[in-house]
């Protein structure tokens, strides 16, 4: 019953601090609300025993992207964001599209069975510890889509590293 509680505590403070991120006119407190959610995301990860999960949902999201947002922040003129108007004319077509996608999502839950059960049940993860099995899991049936993410990346830093370059530096 706690569990329950704490999930469904969760869940509402990151649907509402989703949509106020959204809807605050202010880059910083959208920041400050998307913080306050990966923090609730963490805690989901907590109510499942994934530890490690909780643990890098922490480091890397609420640690270093919302430090990257913070630095574009610093880049944007927040004086005249504040006073620009943030949604275009069409915001009644977009709320139509976004409810009838919503009632498609909702339509579609009936439809959801439990996928096959995997190969580490309940009492094997305890034995190898979350992490332990994951890493297992990852770099054995996921190498190839691990390594695909892994250029994926590469290949972004190197593109930004060609953008950001400068001219004056190539000439030279």
């Amino acid at each position: 019953m706690v569990n329950q509680l704490l999930f469904l505590y969760c869940a509402g403070v990151i649907t509402a601090m989703g949509l106020l991120a959204v809807n605050f006119k202010n880059p910083v407190y959208s920041v400050l609300s998307v913080m306050v959610l990966f923090f609730h995301v963490a805690g989901l990860y907590l109510l499942l025993n994934a530890e490690f999960l909780a643990a890098i949902q922490i480091i890397v999201y609420a640690g270093a992207i919302l430090v990257l947002y913070l630095f574009v922040l610093f880049l944007v003129s927040l004086r005249k964001e504040v006073k620009i108007e943030r949604f275009i004319a069409s915001h009644k077509i977009s709320t139509l599209v976004s409810l009838a996608l919503g009632g498609c999502l909702l339509a579609v839950i009936p439809s959801f069975k439990l996928g096959a059960k995997g190969q580490y049940p309940v009492a094997r993860v305890e034995q190898l510890t979350h992490t332990k099995a994951m890493g297992l899991e990852l770099y054995s049936n996921y190498i190839l889509p691990f390594e695909i993410a892994g250029l994926i990346l590469l290949i972004a830093v190197i593109g930004g590293l060609v953008l950001a370059r400068n001219e004056k530096e190539v000439k030279e």
